[in-house]
């Protein structure tokens, strides 16, 4: 990195996040389009999806968003229905916020927590050392369009094709996860083991009487901080080094 030349140095950052960000973008198109389908059953126009879609980038938040105002519901029930859908998104601006340089000014940070989506914080926490937010920058100039512009053509065209073309296109979003997953996975035994333990908890969590009642966003809440508590503390890091890495994944991954 040249550090001589911040713009520079920024630039390609910019660029990196923007490359990465394709096949983000690409997922968001077509996951967005079928969400788009929802805003023209609410009765939302093609330019408020669009702009719905560009201030909460988020699919189960806005499908809730989209199902109250199809119920004619209040402000009030809408705001609430948004915030449990869209909570897990706070455990992950706290992990964010952990990997900020103590340098970073407060705008890169109400910046970046402004579009914190499961994806782009996988690619971002994903990168050694601290967090660099022109990265992310270039990720959600690529990201957001794409979620944008898939909602409203969804809402203008989202009957046009069947609805099992529109799932294999989503599949692309899949494909993300397991790119973010599976090098952490192959890295530390202890990641492996937790993101089993993680699927199947998630599987009996949707099955369970009580629990299944629950929305998808509050059973992810309390699976995400259930694991991660019995992870600090059977297999807590002891220290850290500056690139972000751990004295287990110098060692092959072995705790």
């Amino acid at each position: 990195m040249n550090t001589c030349n911040p713009f520079l140095s920024n630039k390609r950052m910019l660029a990196d996040g923007m490359r990465d960000g394709i096949p983000i973008g690409l997922g968001y198109l077509a996951v967005a389009f079928s969400l788009g389908v929802a805003a023209r059953k609410a009765g939302l126009t093609a330019f408020q999806g669009f702009l719905a879609s560009l201030l909460n980038n988020a699919s189960a938040g806005e499908y809730a968003g989209f199902t109250v105002i199809a119920a004619d519901a209040g402000y009030l029930e809408m705001a609430l229905m948004t915030l449990i859908a869209n909570a897990r998104y706070l455990l992950m601006s706290c992990a964010l916020s952990q990997r900020f340089s103590p340098e970073t000014p407060l705008r890169h940070r109400l910046f970046l927590g402004f579009d914190v989506t499961d994806e782009l914080f996988g690619i971002t926490i994903a990168r050694p050392g601290p967090i660099q937010p022109w990265y992310t920058y270039g990720a959600i100039l690529i990201a957001i369009p794409c979620w944008s512009c898939g909602t409203a053509l969804g809402v203008t065209a989202g009957n046009v094709l069947p609805a099992r073309a529109v799932s294999a296109l989503s599949v692309a979003l899949y494909g993300m996860f397991l790119a973010i997953i599976i090098p952490a996975a192959r890295g530390s035994r202890v990641v492996a083991v937790f993101v089993l333990l993680s699927f199947s908890a998630s599987f009996a969590a949707a099955k369970l009487p009580l629990i299944s009642r629950l929305s998808q966003g509050t059973r992810t809440i309390l699976l995400t901080v259930t694991l991660s508590a019995l992870a600090a503390a059977f297999f807590p890091v002891s220290d850290t080094s500056g690139n972000g890495e751990t004295p287990s994944d110098k060692k092959g991954g072995r705790p």
